[in-house]
């Protein structure tokens, strides 16, 4: 661990598993110190020896694969993958087998585009389960059903690319292969008909291989290594981090925390993370929680921990659900650390918001209904790019986005009758419960753009959570707190008059606009 200067890279040299005495910090004569080092030393050189020595094995079984098969197969664009995947099944050495595998990956790490399509269009099209064997499984069990013709029909099933992924794991380096592999997969899904169900295999044994029990949470501090940081600042994907110095904003302070999972065999590679303001309150706008010039609070006087952003940093896991599990392990470690923490909070973007709203104000499918005509006048000024700036538009144009906003959240569906929002479903998923709809909480370019400017807090209730789920699944009920459902119920005609006044409402509350000016001129 070591801290790092922005825009400064510091290395180590590193030698049999060790780090220098000089980066170490140790010096001649450090007395027991020294000797404790020394021990440590000794540990860690015997790993490495055990290290050398299995991959001295592995290299003789690399070279052992490649005389069999006719020499070393050099790297191209477009490698020949048939014969070498069906050695890798039909192999029995385990040396020789994980030497094989690292040489199918090799291949396809350094393959061009066409070369990578290649071998999953093979997987998907040649090692799907064998149908003779499938047959007369199904046969045996509909002649004698029981465990055991169930179990022999269940292997037989099984795709026999299964195996391929499983053995091509096992080479060193493999499952960060593997995942890098569904990434590209995924790209090109759409272009054969066997490369959804190659898919659905690689998910199937992702979600054995990435379950939570072998899944790490570390915190991620200013102290941690650069290499951890680096992917942190690129993987962040709802507010960006734009230099080293806004990293600094969002680790080094006393109230601020970031928290990720990583797994074993993606060394310093995060799989999710997320980060934690520590507040006084629920906030209402993300400006103020990353502003430069913020007031910090003592963490001993916190009451809410707020998640102000969640970034999935795989895509090669794409449908593998970390997010409810992080969620509620860090709620864990914050009420340990901070009892006085009993606010959990997420300060939510709402990406599906201004889409949705283009049909409602287009009127398509009778989305649109529950708008007043004032309502729909209000919302005319979304169409200038600069409305935002307009304290007029914006008093109206926000009271008609908070109300469109409840609805989208706890009315709209989508055809398979699902909450809309990908964002929502996720929290309401988990179990939480829309507590508050908040205009203009995000003022970026990326927030106006997906949601004008709206904001949402998803409550995390740990005694309600449960609760929570059951209402959605089962009834299909989104839980909200009553400020939310109080904004589905139509507004009072505004009040016009020659002073140019009008009332507006947010969040069930109104006042006029000559009201709204003198509050603000008095705070």
């Amino acid at each position: 661990m070591f801290r790092r200067n922005p825009g400064r890279r510091r290395r180590f040299r590193w030698r049999d598993g060790r780090r220098s005495c000089a980066a170490r910090g140790l010096k001649a004569g450090a007395g027991p110190r020294m000797l404790a080092a020394q021990s440590e030393e000794t540990v860690m050189s015997t790993s490495g020896f055990f290290s050398d020595l299995l991959e001295t094995i592995r290299n003789r079984g690399r070279g052992l694969g490649e005389r069999r098969s006719g020499g070393a197969l050099p790297g191209a664009a477009r490698p020949d993958f048939a014969p070498l995947v069906e050695a890798l099944l039909s192999g029995r050495g385990e040396a020789s087998g994980i030497a094989l595998a690292r040489r199918i990956l090799e291949l396809w790490r350094n393959a061009g585009d066409e070369g990578k399509a290649d071998f999953l269009l093979l997987l998907g099209r040649a090692y799907g389960p064998r149908i003779d064997r499938l047959e007369a499984a199904i046969e045996d069990y509909r002649h004698n059903p029981g465990p055991s013709t169930l179990a022999a029909l269940q292997r037989a099933s099984e795709p026999r690319r299964q195996e391929v992924m499983r053995r091509l794991n096992l080479a060193p380096g493999g499952t960060a292969l593997l995942v890098e592999m569904r990434a590209f997969l995924l790209k090109i899904r759409a272009q054969d008909p066997t490369l959804p169900a190659l898919d659905a295999d690689f998910e199937h044994l992702f979600v054995s291989w990435f379950n939570r029990g072998f899944l790490v949470l570390r915190r991620i501090d200013w102290s941690t290594p650069a290499n951890v940081l680096e992917r942190i600042i690129r993987y962040e994907a709802v507010h960006q981090i734009h230099d080293w110095d806004d990293l600094r904003r969002r680790l080094a302070p006393a109230d601020r925390r970031l928290y990720a999972f990583f797994h074993p065999q993606l060394v310093d590679d995060p799989l999710i993370f997320v980060e934690v303001a520590l507040a006084g309150a629920i906030p209402g706008d993300i400006q103020g929680v990353l502003a430069e010039q913020r007031e910090q609070i003592d963490p001993t006087a916190a009451t809410t921990a707020v998640f102000y952003s969640i970034s999935n940093c795989q895509e090669g896991l794409r449908g593998i659900s970390f997010g409810n599990f992080l969620i509620k392990q860090v709620v864990e470690e914050l009420r340990r650390e901070l009892p006085n923490v009993r606010t959990f909070v997420t300060l939510s973007p709402v990406p599906g918001l201004a889409r949705w709203i283009a049909r409602v104000r287009a009127d398509e499918d009778g989305d649109g209904a529950f708008l007043t005509p004032w309502e729909r006048t209000a919302l005319d000024a979304l169409d200038r790019p600069d409305w935002y700036l307009d304290q007029e538009a914006t008093r109206g144009a926000n009271a008609a986005l908070a109300r469109a906003c409840a609805h989208y959240m706890l009315k709209a569906r989508s055809r398979e009758g699902r909450v809309i929002d990908p964002v929502a479903r996720f929290h309401l998923g988990n179990g939480a419960r829309l507590e508050r709809i908040n205009p203009l909480g995000d003022r970026s370019a990326n927030g106006l753009r997906q949601s004008f400017g709206v904001m949402v807090n998803y409550l995390y209730d740990l005694d309600q959570i449960e609760a929570n789920h059951e209402a959605l699944v089962t009834r299909g009920e989104v839980m909200a707190s009553p400020a939310v459902h109080a904004l589905l119920r139509p507004p009072p005609e505004p009040e016009t008059g020659t002073s140019g006044g009008g009332r507006f409402r947010i969040g069930g509350f109104g006042r006029t606009r000559g009201e709204g000016r003198a509050k603000e001129a008095q705070s």
